[in-house]
């Protein structure tokens, strides 16, 4: 019967990563994408899990708790504020906009503290139910970690591949806090059914003497497996950023099969919990050094493997595999190191407490060093190089501190491994995104010229000026229309629709082609630029094409999330705003797509403004923007709108375009060839063509009539339902 609350766990952990995945999405739409609200929001929600854990310990010495109705009562807490989160963070949204860096985190802490708390409590509630029965630390941790932390990777793949695509964000957590009511419901049965439980024995002083020895110790090793265990997710989260081709799917099913290791690593270190005296201690000293140098060889191997693999032509969910069996060893560190640092006592949830806060602390330092700082200085082979060396030193130390024949393992292991590894990183990781970047091979584009890593993400160029953003072709270094090879076209619009924009915002730089076309347009006296990677700076300070834009005196560029900036200069108003959105079915894309984005955005034109954004071939993209106006047209990729009617003044554009001056050159100059395609790009507009989907390309235009026509069957996109994010794995996605 006691086999039931492994199911109950493994339904608890279910509903907490469903619960993580969504409020952290929500969060971002409230603080920003920007690394340093993801990395603050993230730290949060760790921080609030570690000392849930201390408060579950705690509660698990208390006399005359019953424990199971205790988990019964966080399940049902927990389903309570899963039922309330998403209007509560709405709220929270009015009054948090202009907070930032410590006062984001606080904030971000706050909103999440509760319910993390109250997850975090439940391993050591639940460990300590089980010691009482069973009397076998290291089992209970290992068996009860390794249910939670794979219902946790079920949740990740289940949200990748259908709750968020059918359920959305509300849906999703109603299904959370279902699961949390039913499992409060049969842990009240459970309890019942099996009655009092029995007392634990009474604890031994864990202060001096060898037990305080080892709990330090061992609370000291897991704050670094901790540290290494989050770096690695980390560098491999940005692994499949750059392979899946920035797809949101891409992080959801890596943290599903991270997990999935990590869970499965739990599950084998039962094997070594013996019941017999000693346990763990009773190993050959060299056991645990041998098994943390065994870890980090193979999460360093990790990334190289993916990479070798993508380039050979696996489909990259493929290789998912290399990231579970990177995480298994690391999956096993905590209940080993539990079962030999925690007699089977009264005590036995407290201390787990410690044990597993030192975890989460050095979770949380982990990312903020990984995330947050190594990732703009030394890149991921750094950073990877770094983690090893940490690993294989704790290794070592270990090897010393065992004595005797232990400290050969310095010289016959730890040491050559070091050297061979570091030695081979310039081969592991040489042209390490070509080979991840799939599409770059198709184009048979070779290898990129340049690579720029920052916390923000991987931007690299092609020897030809192809631009891709974390994996995803981005643009290229272009402003001439005429020999146009990246749809420079579409910013030389913009005067075919408003007479004088005067005063212009643009959401996103990207290569700097577009930013560099509208500042150009005479009519443009101030142009301000919101760009989310500072790293696209540094790349268009290297081409002379678009290089002038950083100086230019009428433009203004503001590194900040579009959304965010938005949100916090509500009396900002602009004549004309331009966004070129990449691709409809990236991360986070939605935030920049739904219809409270633009009612954001319409906030923000002054009288007769317009917006002009890529929809990238998306018809729930087109459907949303002729519903929330009631002005559109949509052109190429582009959509129009407005609050104003407006007329498509074809002559206008075309006198624009020819007295466009980019580089010192008219557009309407050149030789006879140059000239005749300008006089073809004047016939733009001369015919109205329909909407094919093979061909986005094609000259003409639709009105609103015709696009809500042709977008019947089709939703708009909403910050919940997320547009076309959640696509199928390998996909086109859109």
């Amino acid at each position: 019967m006691m086999q039931l609350s492994f199911i109950f766990f493994f339904m608890s952990g279910f509903a907490a990563l469903v619960y993580q995945l969504v409020w952290q999405r929500a969060l971002f739409t409230i603080f920003g994408t920007n690394i340093e609200s993801v990395t603050t929001v993230v730290a949060a929600f760790m921080l609030g899990l570690g000392l849930g854990s201390l408060a579950g310990g705690r509660l698990s010495r208390a006399s005359g708790v019953r424990l199971l109705v205790v988990f019964a009562a966080v399940e049902f807490a927990t389903g309570a504020f899963g039922l309330l989160s998403l209007g509560l963070f709405d709220a929270a949204a009015r009054l948090t906009l202009d907070l930032s860096g410590a006062s984001t985190f606080i904030a971000a802490f706050a909103l999440v503290a509760a319910p993390t708390v109250l997850m975090g409590s439940t391993l050591p509630l639940l460990v300590t139910f089980f010691v009482r029965r069973q009397g076998n630390v290291g089992r209970a941790v290992s068996v009860l970690y390794a249910v939670n932390t794979l219902g946790a990777a079920a949740a990740c793949v289940a949200m990748a591949l259908w709750l968020f695509r059918d359920l959305h964000m509300a849906g999703a957590v109603r299904l959370a806090a279902a699961l949390n009511i039913a499992v409060g419901v049969g842990a009240l049965i459970l309890a019942a059914r099996l009655g009092p439980e029995p007392p634990l024995p009474a604890a031994q002083p864990a202060a001096g003497g060898s037990l305080g020895r080892r709990l330090w110790a061992a609370a000291g090793l897991l704050a670094l497996t901790g540290f290494g265990a989050l770096s690695y997710e980390i560098v491999w989260a940005r692994t499949y950023a750059v392979a899946s081709g920035g797809r949101a799917i891409g992080f959801a099913l890596m943290l599903g099969f991270y997990l999935a290791g990590i869970g499965l690593g739990a599950f084998a270190a039962r094997l070594a919990c013996r019941d017999d005296a000693g346990g763990i201690a009773s190993w050959k000293p060299t056991a645990v050094p041998l098994f943390v140098l065994a870890a980090n060889l193979i999460a360093f191997l990790t990334v190289p493997a993916i990479a070798v693999a993508v380039r050979l032509g696996w489909p990259w969910p493929a290789t998912l595999l290399f990231v579970a069996f990177g995480a298994t060893l690391l999956g096993a560190v905590l209940p080993l190191v539990s079962h030999y640092a925690l007699p089977p006592d009264e005590r036995v949830g407290s201390r787990l407490g410690v044990l597993y806060l030192a975890n989460i602390l050095g979770s949380v330092a982990g990312s903020l060093t990984t995330g947050f700082v190594m990732m703009d200085v030394i890149g991921i082979r750094g950073i990877s190089v770094s983690l090893l060396v940490l690993g294989l030193a704790v290794s070592g130390a270990l090897a010393v501190l065992g004595g005797g024949r232990a400290r050969k393992l310095v010289v016959v292991a730890v040491l050559p491994a070091l050297a061979l590894s570091i030695g081979l990183s310039g081969i592991l990781f040489d042209r390490l995104y070509e080979r991840l970047n799939r599409v770059l091979w198709a184009a048979s584009a070779g290898q990129f010229a340049e690579v720029v890593e920052t916390r923000s993400g991987v931007i690299a160029a092609t020897r030809d000026g192809k631009v891709f953003g974390n994996g995803a072709y981005d643009g290229g270094f272009n402003t001439d229309p005429i020999n146009d090879t990246n749809g420079i076209l579409r910013p030389y619009l913009m005067s075919a629709f408003h007479p004088a924009p005067s005063e212009v915002l643009m959401i996103g730089l990207g290569s700097g082609s577009w930013a560099r076309v509208v500042a150009a347009n005479p009519a443009v006296r101030r142009l301000t630029v919101i760009e989310i990677n500072p790293g696209y700076l540094e790349l268009i300070r290297r081409h002379r094409q678009v290089a002038p834009l950083l100086n230019d005196p009428k433009v203004a560029i503001v590194i900040d999330d579009g959304r965010r900036w938005l949100n916090r200069h509500p009396d900002r108003k602009f004549d004309f705003i331009i966004s070129n959105i990449s691709w409809s079915w990236r991360a986070y894309v939605t935030n920049l797509l739904s219809v409270e984005y633009l009612q954001l955005i319409r906030a923000h034109l002054d009288d007769g403004g317009v917006y002009f954004f890529n929809a990238t071939g998306s018809a729930r993209a087109h459907k949303t923007a002729a519903t929330v106006f009631p002005h559109a047209y949509r052109v190429l990729t582009m959509m129009a709108v407005s609050d104003k009617p407006m007329t498509i003044d074809a002559g206008r554009w075309r006198a624009v375009l020819a007295g466009t001056a980019i580089g010192g050159r008219l557009m309407d100059g050149g030789d006879g060839d140059a000239r005749a395609r300008l006089q073809r790009l004047f016939g733009f507009f001369d015919d109205r063509i329909g909407w094919n989907p093979a061909d986005t390309w094609r000259h003409g235009y639709e009105t609103r009539g015709d696009v809500l026509d042709r977008t019947r069957a089709v939703a708009p996109i909403t910050d919940d339902n997320m547009g076309d994010e959640w696509g199928r794995p390998g996909g086109s996605g859109r």
